[in-house]
């Protein structure tokens, strides 16, 4: 099952990388090199010695980086539930024991083949020596990723900040014009009025209940249809909506309150404009890791200027996108001089069980 791409809940909170990536592995090494080079740059060495000095000091601190990683990807799970500060007094502590075995193991191997010996020092000043240095070099370490989790939590409730107020703007909008069409409805034909706000209703229960940053397609769709039931009590035969959306996984996620404003703007910019009315044509396909869903109506080549309603919504749900998905999601537009269309194109993601 693909991985979600929901925000991550404000509560949770990564305070390590994962050591067990490629990517993080790499990482430690190029660090575990750089501190090699540093610390040989640091000690008294004979003129032309330094590669040498450096093959010696890059063996040893890659042999403490490499079985720490290990160690960290081990406990990366059970270390991410103690929180902060425990995470880091543990973390320390693991750390340093173990550069501590190894030091002791490196040592009475050097001293058990004297022919590859590579320590000058005695065994009590070569153990202190490899605490401090590894003392200071963890705890930079750790201070340095709490300080990095702690910005990507910053960015993460900006990020749900911004996203809430954005569906915020969406929300009274949407209610304000099914109201009016309720409004329109309750001399006209009171028993459809009714139906209306029975609509409505089962929309507030499934949608505006409370802030959720993503839905699945199913809800989403479910939330367009009750709309599209509403406007057709008022528009009668003259809204006409096809869905090809049978190609579309259900269970994947999208942006709350993504297809119902577009739904809206196709009838409300689009439909009711025409004297013979529409018909709305929402499609959808998954291509590989990506969803296209794709809204058509036509348009009145007489009524032009109302095209600008069009821009709140399609300005809305262009930041909520990009917010979620970065450069990964596209909001396209095609216009003609009688059909207009918004294509949106986001990462497939389910929500994990």
């Amino acid at each position: 099952m693909p991985e979600p791409t929901e925000t991550p809940n404000k509560d949770s909170q990564v305070y390590l990388p994962d050591f067990c990536a490629a990517s993080s592995i790499l990482v430690t090494i190029l660090v575990a090199e750089l501190i090699a080079i540093l610390l040989t740059l640091a000690a008294h060495t004979q003129p032309g010695t330094f590669l040498t000095e450096l093959s010696k000091m890059s063996m040893y601190v890659l042999w403490l980086a490499l079985p720490s990683a290990a160690v960290l990807c081990r406990a990366h799970t059970w270390i991410e539930k103690l929180g902060p500060v425990r995470a880091f007094v543990m973390s320390f502590a693991m750390l340093e024991v173990l550069c501590l075995l190894l030091a002791e193991a490196t040592f009475q191997v050097t001293t058990r083949y004297g022919a590859a010996t590579v320590i000058n020092d005695s065994h009590s000043l070569f153990l202190l020596r490899t605490f401090a240095i590894s003392s200071i070099i963890i705890a930079l370490a750790m201070r340095y990723l709490y300080i990095s989790s702690e910005w990507r939590r910053s960015v993460v409730l900006e990020a749900q900040a911004r996203i809430s107020a954005l569906q915020a703007l969406i929300r009274p909008h949407f209610l304000f014009n099914s109201m009016n069409t309720i409004a329109s409805l309750t001399r006209s034909d009171p028993a459809r009025a009714e139906e209306a706000v029975e609509d409505l209703a089962d929309l507030l229960r499934a949608n505006l209940g409370g802030p959720k940053d993503h839905t699945t397609l199913k809800e989403e769709l479910e939330v367009a249809a009750i709309y599209q039931r509403i406007e057709k009590l008022r528009l009668g035969d003259r809204l006409r909506v096809r869905w090809d959306i049978q190609d579309l996984p259900m269970r994947a996620l999208i942006p709350s309150l993504t297809i119902q404003p577009l739904l809206e703007n196709a009838i409300y910019h689009g439909i009711e404009l025409l004297p013979d009315g529409g018909e709305v044509v929402v499609s959808g396909s998954r291509i590989g890791d990506q969803l296209h869903i794709k809204i058509s109506n036509p348009v009145s080549s007489t009524a032009i200027s109302k095209k600008d309603g069009n821009k709140m919504a399609l300005a809305n749900i262009r930041q909520r996108f990009e917010l979620a998905y970065g450069k990964r999601a596209t909001v396209r537009l095609e216009e003609t001089d009688d059909l207009f269309s918004v294509q949106i194109i986001f990462p497939y993601a389910e929500r994990s069980e």
